[in-house]
């Protein structure tokens, strides 16, 4: 008999799923062109690596047997396929490749240049098509004047037809800028379509011009402007990288040019609205008391840093952090920790600007976080999704204020409406004169709350949370 609340077992087994192949096999002679697989084995070689880490992204899987095979044949190395990441895609799985004992990676498709410094590094973008001519067309009815400031973007999987795109637009338009691609550390393998940043300084003076570096781009403004006068033209599909563009650069107006269906468009989704949606998950990270604090990667330089620093701001604000590694995200994952009041995403830029409508709290990044914590840091017109610029040295590095020293500052919510108590948390719990670094101001309603989080934790936090509770009862008596 089938349960009321479970599909039949035969049911499952039986249905029939319909699959869409959206690519196939690239034939032989195109293997070269598409992989570049000459360069690759450069790149094996040079490194001595007898190893090889390939990670391909799902649409590319279809190539991967090819690719491993053919470098395999020419190189004197063993190829190991990395077909399903522990997070992003886009983000380069050192963790993966460490798991096989690999030498070094090579990263194919879309990519978002976080940088990594753990194992030697090559990326291979996508060779997507786009029409040259028909995109220059959607330029120039896009920007009717000729003498603005514009700075081209791309999703990397185009950076191959720019070189031909400024030929036929930089005669017309003089202030006309593309970006770079650009990445960090020595680990990372240069080739014709990437440069390495000498340096991990993101805004620098060097031959009269101001050089803005960010997300792996590179590009040279004018002496004496700012990023607020340039106007930005992106080319690729509608996505998670201009999403973070727009976010971050939100003084800027953007257009974009879609290669898949040839057409360009003015974004006119509002800016402002998002950052108000934004800033109202700031508001409920102000109301929480206990905040997850999500590990979305393994990869990123710097992601231990501010896994430390986050747990410091939120300890600093009276709240308590609790910390969850647990791969691809879902609502049915978050939902099993119902005592947790927000979450916070520690992720690459890309992926940080996770969409929450669905999720039972919400999910904010690092950035949100603060500005709810750190009392010295205010919501402004810039908006970080790099939580390295975070860190001490960063470019938006705020450092904590004192607030033992300011007493028990009281604040109102904006969503409540009720009054909200900072009180700095303990750093050791053992110190705490209650014997519990979780036993709240009302007493009456310590046993109910502790009670509540413990249960839903694992059974050694449950042990530990009771026999505290248990100690706090022999005191009282």
């Amino acid at each position: 008999m089938a349960d009321a609340f479970s599909s039949s077992s035969e049911t499952v087994i039986q249905r029939a799923v319909d699959v869409t192949v959206t690519k196939t096999n690239a034939p032989p002679e195109k293997l070269e062109e598409l992989y570049q697989i000459e360069k690759t084995c450069d790149f094996i070689n040079e490194h001595q690596c007898q190893k090889v880490a390939l990670q391909f992204p799902d649409e590319l899987l279809v190539d991967s047997v090819a690719v491993a095979a053919e470098i395999e044949r020419r190189c004197n190395a063993k190829p190991f396929i990395l077909g399903d990441t522990s997070y992003g895609s886009c983000c380069v799985d050192e963790v993966a490749a460490e798991h096989v004992g690999a030498d070094c990676i090579v990263h194919y498709g879309r990519a978002c240049l976080s940088p990594s410094k753990r194992l030697p590094l090559m990326y291979v973008f996508e060779r997507r098509p786009v029409d040259v001519e028909q995109c220059a067309s959607a330029f120039r009815e896009l920007y009717p004047n000729t003498q603005s400031q514009i700075i081209i973007l791309y999703d990397v999987n185009y950076v191959h037809a720019i070189s031909d795109l400024l030929t036929l637009l930089s005669p017309e338009y003089p202030n006309l800028l593309a970006s770079d691609l650009v990445v960090e550390g020595e680990q990372c393998y240069c080739h014709g379509q990437i440069k390495r940043r000498p340096n991990d300084t993101c805004l620098s003076e060097q031959d009269s011009s101001q050089v803005i570096c960010q997300f792996g781009r590179q590009f040279s403004l004018k002496r004496g402007s700012s990023i607020t006068d340039y106007s930005m033209f992106y080319i690729g599909q509608e996505g998670a990288t201009l999403r973070n563009f727009m976010m971050t650069w939100n003084r800027c107006s953007f257009c974009s040019f879609d290669p898949v269906t040839m057409t360009g468009r003015t974004e006119s989704v509002s800016i402002n609205r998002a950052l108000m949606k934004r800033y109202y998950a700031i508001e409920r990270a102000k109301d929480a008391s206990v905040v997850g604090i999500l590990v979305g990667t393994l990869g990123v330089a710097d992601y231990l840093a501010i896994i430390q620093q986050l747990k410091e701001t939120v300890r600093t604000a009276g709240k308590k952090s609790y910390m969850f590694a647990m791969g691809k995200l879902n609502v049915p994952k978050l939902a099993n920790f119902l005592e947790i009041d927000i979450f916070v995403l520690i992720s690459c830029p890309e992926n940080s600007l996770l969409d929450s409508s669905e999720f039972y709290k919400p999910v904010v990044t690092p950035f949100e976080m603060e500005v709810a914590c750190n009392k010295n840091r205010e919501w402004s017109e810039e908006y970080v999704t790099d939580f390295r610029h975070l860190l001490p040295g960063g470019r938006s590095h705020v450092p904590l204020t004192d607030q033992q020293e300011e007493g028990d500052a009281t604040d109102m919510s904006l969503i409540t409406g009720a009054l909200r108590s900072r009180c700095v948390l303990s750093s050791e719990p053992a110190e705490s004169s209650h014997g519990s670094s979780v036993v709240l101001r009302n007493q009456s309603m310590t046993v109910a709350n502790t009670v509540s989080a413990g249960m839903r934790q694992s059974e050694s936090s449950h042990i530990s949370y009771t026999a505290r509770l248990l100690q706090k009862c022999s005191q009282t008596q």
